[in-house]
């Protein structure tokens, strides 16, 4: 039976279903007199947040700046719960904890896997609450959608939510600044394992092994057909090579950005100077 599932990044039909809009410039022929009057009441009535589009790109976590040999094991749930136990069972044999972001639909579906997430000792975190695309939010939508989606998650787990990833891996600034501003920090990756296109267990593990570096934060699926398979060789590689894997609230650094750390062009984070 076809199942649908939710890509981070989108395929060529995803892409062609996006609105897509374009800026053409136009030249307005303005006598010379009124453009300097329109300029001059532009200046003093320009609101003060225009300038923030100067200022440099918002973006998420994909990485940490880390000395030491750990990383963090990531899985978002957003369709099916056939292997949720399954995932739960392989990652307690290897006393490994990992962090889980739900979708509010699934919470409501599955509020037994998400209640055996948190008792396991694994982070419930919010991958919103209806799986849609922020980037068409405006920011009174995105507090709503993630307000909803924590409470959802408080009313099993007893614990809010304090880390979020974008549904479909995207973001613009007003996201990330609206997120940020809820005290909520945006989660991405800087290692797929592609597991939601049913890749072999051996290309899951080989992108995984291949990819992994101190700070890695690495992307799975729950629901994916060779994940489970996968899951047992790549903790095994992770901890035979002296990684210790932990849950992303352990990672990260505390703190705001901006003033105790800062995210370079390629999404890590490290201490600010």
């Amino acid at each position: 039976m076809f199942k649908f599932r939710f890509p981070h990044k989108p395929n060529a039909k995803t892409k062609l279903a996006r609105r897509v809009f374009f800026v053409r410039k136009r030249t307005l022929a303005i006598p010379a007199g009124l453009a300097a009057v329109c300029a001059l009441c532009l200046i003093t009535t320009l609101p003060s947040y225009v300038s923030a589009a100067s200022t440099q790109r918002q973006l998420p976590i994909y990485c940490v700046q880390r000395e030491d040999k750990v990383c963090s094991l990531t899985f978002d749930a957003a369709w099916g719960n056939e292997d949720t136990q399954q995932l739960i069972d392989i990652l307690g044999r290897y006393h490994v904890k990992a962090t889980f972001f739900v979708v509010g639909d699934w919470v409501e579906k599955y509020p037994e896997s998400v209640k055996a997430l948190s008792d396991a000792g694994h982070e419930v975190m919010s991958h919103s609450d209806t799986h849609a695309h922020f980037n068409a939010l405006s920011a009174q939508e995105i507090v709503a959608d993630l307000t909803t989606v924590g409470e959802k998650i408080a009313a099993v787990t007893g614990k809010t939510p304090t880390l979020f990833r974008p549904p479909f891996g995207e973001y613009d600034d007003h996201v990330i600044a609206t997120v940020r501003g809820m005290g909520i920090e945006p989660i991405q990756w800087d290692v797929d394992s592609l597991d939601w296109k049913d890749y072999d267990a051996a290309t899951i593990t080989k992108r995984v092994t291949e990819g992994v570096q101190p700070g890695s934060i690495i992307l799975f699926h729950n629901a994916a057909l060779h994940t489970p398979e996968a899951l047992p060789g790549i903790l095994e590689y992770l901890l035979g090579e002296g990684y210790q894997v932990v849950p992303v609230s352990q990672l990260i650094l505390p703190g705001t950005c901006g003033t105790d750390y800062t995210i370079d062009h390629t999404g890590r984070q490290m201490p600010a100077e």
